[in-house]
């Protein structure tokens, strides 16, 4: 990996440079993390790795907190643009939560890291308001939020209130990423999507026990 060497006093910075430093910190910080934990990941066993000093790495972090939140944090930015690529020309709306469910799916299984850092963030990090995977899972429900008031409108859904909805999916997904990363699971994304859908769509109860049933569970 390319040496970061320091600025000279009075060279005017190069945001496109200094970013894409940033991001080589970042890139090998989340390694380091996941492999040894937040408590054991030095900051000198980091600037090892990228053959700098340590001082190096606080003129763009200042502490190593900050710099595992930030590497949490463009974990999260990583997965929303992933999902956004995969939806964006789709608009067919249940072909859209099938897009969304496998790219989220597909994203911790090629970089299963990630599940280990947002397990440490909650370790770590308790007195946080809120941790950052729900922070922007919220920041991103206003979409999820109009297209299914739209299906209940055109009688495709159910009237259930569309929160309740979003949190059963949204757990749903959570607990799916985190069971997936500690049984190591091989099942393809694509194959697991399909399942969810087909048990949340069109539910366990064969049809004419709905119709026997002639009530909500």
């Amino acid at each position: 990996m390319e040496s970061i060497a320091p600025r000279k006093p009075g060279r005017p910075a190069n945001e496109e440079i200094r970013s894409r430093r940033r991001e080589e910190i970042l890139d090998a910080a989340g390694k380091l993390f996941a492999q040894y934990g937040y408590s054991e990941a030095a900051t000198q066993a980091l600037a090892d790795m990228l053959q700098v000093g340590k001082g190096t790495i606080y003129r763009y972090f200042a502490s190593k907190e900050e710099m595992f939140l930030a590497a949490v944090d463009r974990a999260m930015q990583r997965l929303t643009a992933s999902i956004d690529e995969h939806i964006a020309d789709v608009d067919e709306p249940f072909v859209r939560m099938a897009q969304g469910i496998e790219a989220y799916l597909e994203f911790f299984a090629q970089q299963p890291e990630l599940a280990e850092l947002l397990m440490q963030e909650r370790a770590q990090f308790k007195d946080r308001k809120k941790p950052t995977y729900f922070e922007y899972r919220d920041a991103n429900r206003g979409r999820w939020q109009e297209m299914f008031l739209a299906l209940i409108a055109d009688g495709k859904v159910r009237e259930i209130p569309v929160d309740r909805i979003l949190d059963v999916l949204g757990d749903l997904l959570y607990g799916t990423m985190f069971a997936n990363y500690f049984a190591k699971r091989t099942r393809s994304p694509h194959e697991q999507a399909r399942d969810i859908l087909d048990i949340t769509l069109m539910g366990l109860l064969s049809d004419n026990e709905r119709q026997r049933n002639g009530r909500e569970i």
